[in-house]
């Protein structure tokens, strides 16, 4: 019988669960969809003691809107996500640029390790910031 297996993960918002004035946890699919998000707008050596840690793909902003930079960024996600996040296994990812709105649209499907559920996809906007 195969065991059910749960995560957690505290909140990034920081707040106070009402009740029990503890901080806020989320659970299973939330708390892997907030690990994938803030590895990948994580800068190498943003974190302390950890400087391997993180995503290249700030940087990768600030070169032309094309598909070649849309490769790189594809590529600097499926590598960040293979080699930091280990409860998921990584199916897809699709990024396309975004001419109108001068970023990209990103695609990550990926399969939760050890579970038999369906793949998931999570879809954001990496847009230049300053």
């Amino acid at each position: 019988m195969p065991t059910f297996q749960s995560f957690k993960d505290l909140s990034v918002t920081f707040k106070k669960h009402p009740v029990t004035n503890d901080l806020v946890q989320v659970k299973d699919k939330a708390a892997i969809v907030q690990a994938i998000t803030a590895l990948i707008l994580t800068k190498k050596g943003e974190r302390l003691f950890q400087p391997e840690l993180g995503c290249d793909v700030s940087g990768l902003l600030f070169e032309p809107l094309d598909f070649g930079s849309a490769g790189l960024i594809k590529s600097s996600i499926s590598e960040t996500l293979n080699k930091y996040e280990p409860r998921v296994a990584v199916n897809d990812v699709l990024c396309t640029p975004d001419y109108d709105n001068n970023g990209y649209e990103v695609e990550v499907y990926y399969t939760i390790v050890g579970r038999e559920d369906q793949p998931v996809g999570i879809q954001f906007f990496l847009e230049r910031t300053r």
